[in-house]
């Protein structure tokens, strides 16, 4: 019922002016769409109509059973790195198995309800990895922009920028002149025509101008990859053995997490430009789906697109149907005008893939997680780094261990357990720590206040605090613990341990407790093993209890201010006859 309710939900009060709106949107995004996806395809190591069979087939994969109303789906910059390592390394079919692999990964991601997952991965690593995903696009692309010839394309970043100025004397200066001419139109575009996609416009001017006034002087996508295909592309399942799925599972799980990632953050962006709310599981479900679906037909993986995702809703999309227009009017433009596009010029290619690098690099929030100077910056420059210098797979994996490191470093110094009495100058009686000296303690009772999260990074400190501080074996033991939001079973295991260790001197009281460390308590049995009549909601009566709990002989039992008389002079118990007087006077 609910799954009836999503699908009809998304189309509520649909119209023939609703399906105008689709339309226009479906169209400019589809016209933008056509050299990204074919730039997207040469950057990742692949022929340009791959990157285009990826747009028709996932694009409306997506749209149909994705968990967004606007989400535009297609090949993205953000898989370039990862999808050009897998090339130089297992070959073009081998990415098409990993991307069926990552596919059927995405799925059981959806299945499983993943989806809420995701948002817990720290911002500081996707803003590092997609801030280095730029840096290798954008320096990738300087071969075409220049016209350099003879130039190897590596995996290692190092080695491509030793390759462009090994053969940094091939420059084409109508390349240059090429590349120069699209990228001022691309960046001037928007200024003048806001409605027109600057890409087209700036590919289309300078493909003109490379054909007409210095012809055959610039390297073409026919003259490099050959003629792209005005066909539809044909079915085929690649091979699958269980040794190919050992061997690309690794790459695979890769796709798949950053595929989620971009996705969800697309549809995130959705949400935000249109107060709408996005299914995340289903999403990746339609995620999963159109990846497993589009390497059949030869396509590379794919994604939701952030800004194809923005330009649908800037265009009026009211519904799903505008993605799946978006990727029919790729199909048609393919069919009728593929011999075309084999004259664009690849140095007209570049500074397109270089205006989208920079726009996702995510510059502004880099440099504010940057000039904070905290372990949120340490994370953000090594994730950046290692994208850059070593690969994204190593890169994510030591930014979230190193998040989660840090993370848990900090949680485990907030945990303060302090020893503390009644300040007697204190007329609402507050109990303090400042008031606990090492001439200044109370011998019979010792109260810890505890504050922070009790969990295995802050277990085995919390017990030497206690333990540490623990004087004469005292009759009661009152822990504060009102301050405490979460206990795991690593802290119970310690804490219980204070507990067995304690109990055989005295009696143990716990103020203040909150319900999540309380089930864990209960859970465990160290609640029955404390008792409850040891827990108290708040620490007078727990402070009540323990002056019962101790007679004449042990404590003066003041009735007025409690033990602070006693603290105030520094009682021992070689001193109970002063103390017998205090509390005689009292």
């Amino acid at each position: 019922m609910q799954r009836k309710w999503f699908f009809i939900g998304r189309y509520s009060g649909y119209s023939l002016q609703s399906f105008q709106k689709d339309l226009l949107s479906g169209l400019v995004v589809g016209v933008i769409a056509i050299p990204l996806g074919m730039a997207f395809a040469i950057a990742s190591g692949v022929n340009p109509e791959y990157g285009i069979y990826t747009t028709i087939i996932a694009g409306i994969l997506i749209s149909l059973f994705g968990g967004s109303k606007f989400q535009i789906g297609g090949p993205t910059g953000a898989f370039i790195p990862i999808l050009f390592g897998i090339v130089m390394t297992y070959g073009y079919e081998n990415l098409l198995i990993a991307g069926f692999i990552a596919g059927v990964i995405l799925c059981f991601m959806g299945i499983f309800r993943v989806g809420s997952l995701i948002k817990f991965i720290p911002r500081p690593v996707t803003i590092g990895f997609t801030s280095g995903i730029a840096v290798i696009i954008f320096i990738g692309q300087l071969a075409n922009f220049l016209g350099l010839t003879g130039v190897e394309k590596h995996e290692s970043f190092l080695r491509n920028i030793r390759e462009i100025i090994l053969h940094f004397h091939t420059i084409n200066v109508y390349s240059v002149l090429t590349a120069g001419l699209c990228l001022i139109t691309v960046i001037l575009t928007p200024k003048f025509m806001s409605k027109i996609p600057g890409s087209l416009i700036g590919l289309l001017v300078s493909t003109l101008a490379a054909m007409f006034l210095y012809p055959n002087q610039v390297a073409t996508i026919g003259s490099t990859f050959g003629d792209i295909p005005s066909s539809i592309p044909r079915f085929g399942f690649p091979e699958i053995t269980f040794e190919k799925i050992q061997l690309l599972i690794g790459p695979a799980f890769i796709i798949a997490l950053l595929g989620g990632i971009e996705s969800l953050l697309s549809a995130v962006v959705a949400d935000g430009m249109t107060k709408s709310k996005h299914h995340s599981n289903r999403e990746l479900l339609g995620q999963g789906i159109a990846n497993m679906i589009t390497p059949l037909f030869g396509g590379i993986p794919a994604t939701g697109a952030i800004a194809r995702t923005a330009t649908n809703i800037k265009n009026g999309a009211i519904s799903p149907l505008s993605g799946m227009i978006h990727g029919i009017v790729v199909l048609l433009i393919l069919v009728l005008f593929a011999p075309y596009a084999s004259n664009i010029p690849l140095a007209s290619m570049a500074p397109i893939l270089m205006v989208v690098a920079w726009n996702m690099s995510e510059r502004k929030e880099f440099y504010h997680v940057l000039k904070t100077k905290t372990e949120d910056s340490l994370v953000l420059v090594v994730t950046f780094l290692l994208t850059i210098f070593v690969n994204l797979t190593i890169a994510v994996e030591v930014g979230l261990i190193l998040a989660i490191v840090l993370f848990t470093k900090r949680m485990s110094d907030m945990l303060v357990t302090s020893k503390s009495l009644p300040n007697p100058k204190n007329k609402h009686e507050k109990i303090q720590t400042h008031m606990v000296t090492d001439t200044h303690d109370c011998p019979q009772i010792s109260i810890y206040n505890v504050e922070g999260p009790l969990f295995f990074g802050a277990a085995q400190a919390f017990e030497q605090s206690i333990m540490n501080t623990i004087n004469n074996n005292p009759r009661v033991i009152l822990l504060r613990m009102g301050k405490v939001p979460f206990v795991d079973t690593t802290g119970e295991f310690y804490f219980s341990g204070i507990v067995k260790d304690l109990t055989k001197h005295g009696v143990i009281l716990i103020s203040g407790l909150k319900p999540q460390p309380k089930s864990v308590l209960i859970k465990t049995g160290i609640y029955d093993f404390i008792g409850e009549e040891h827990f108290f909601e708040h620490t007078g009566d727990a402070i009540n209890f323990a002056l019962k709990h101790l007679n004449k002989e042990q404590c003066f039992g003041c009735k007025h201010f409690a033990f602070r008389e006693c603290a105030v002079l520094s009682c021992q118990k070689s001193d109970i006859g002063q103390i017998r007087k205090v509390a005689d006077t009292s």
